[in-house]
């Protein structure tokens, strides 16, 4: 089971990361956001800021829809996010190994060519679960 401050231990032990002031959390590389806390939005309420589930960047629509339909326990989506390569992750559902390769593979899509290279030997660990 994985929370918030895996996902910032994760996000933070990635090249060229900053985290941005937030209510809750919120990570970019190069200016690109790769993971936050999902700003919940109900009607006739302010907004709010889970931290129990993260939005994460995906590749592309059919991996997002392969990831909502393969494990709907852990990913899911709203309206607002139609159209966007973006997953919810219900942290609580995740493993923390799980979690890294998911944080990982965000910020991978998202960094430019140069820091991707700087991973160097964490991308020969192996999988864990």
């Amino acid at each position: 089971m994985a929370d918030a401050d895996d996902v910032s231990r994760l996000a933070l032990a990635l090249p060229h990361v900053v985290e941005i002031e937030s209510e809750g959390f919120d990570f970019r590389v190069e200016g690109k956001g790769f993971v936050w806390s999902y700003p919940e939005r109900m009607p006739g309420k302010p907004r709010l800021i889970r931290t129990d589930i993260a939005v994460l960047f995906v590749g592309d629509e059919a991996e997002k829809q392969a990831l909502l339909l393969g494990e709907p326990d852990i990913f899911f989506t709203t309206p607002a996010y139609d159209g966007l390569p973006l997953v919810m992750v219900r942290l609580a559902a995740v493993t923390v190994e799980r979690l890294r390769e998911l944080v990982t593979d965000a910020w991978r899509m998202r960094a430019p060519d140069a820091p991707v290279g700087e991973l160097g030997q964490q991308d020969e660990q192996p999988a864990l679960g």
